[in-house]
């Protein structure tokens, strides 16, 4: 079964860095297109990027483009999400998924205070 253990969240001042990590176990990793997620406090869950299986191909929301990277290494079984010039509305709870499965991690926590 599928099994997702997010972890790299934390508290960061305004324009900082964090680095996600996402160990996914219990299917064909390197065969599925993964995704990070995000939820605010009163707020739906949202689609930050998504990474295809080969890693070839990633998207973004509007509001994280050119500041998140999404990538992945197939052979350890990992998706990463590099968050650079982060900002106070970027402070949510980060989960990663498999694009095709319904299966959620516990997620990390992510806030952008001063």
């Amino acid at each position: 079964q599928v099994q997702l253990v997010e972890s790299g969240g934390g508290l960061v001042q305004p324009g900082g860095s964090l680095r996600l990590s996402c160990a996914a176990s219990g299917f064909t990793f390197s065969g599925l297109a993964m995704g990070w997620y995000r939820q605010a406090p009163g707020k739906e869950r949202e689609r930050v990027a998504t990474i295809t299986g080969s890693g070839s191909t990633t998207t973004y929301a509007d509001s994280v483009k050119g500041r998140f990277t999404i990538s992945r290494d197939n052979a350890k079984n990992m998706v990463y999400l590099q968050m650079n010039s982060l900002k106070p509305e970027d402070t949510a709870v980060y989960y990663c998924k498999v694009i095709s499965s319904t299966t959620w991690g516990q997620g990390t926590q992510v806030t952008v205070s001063s």
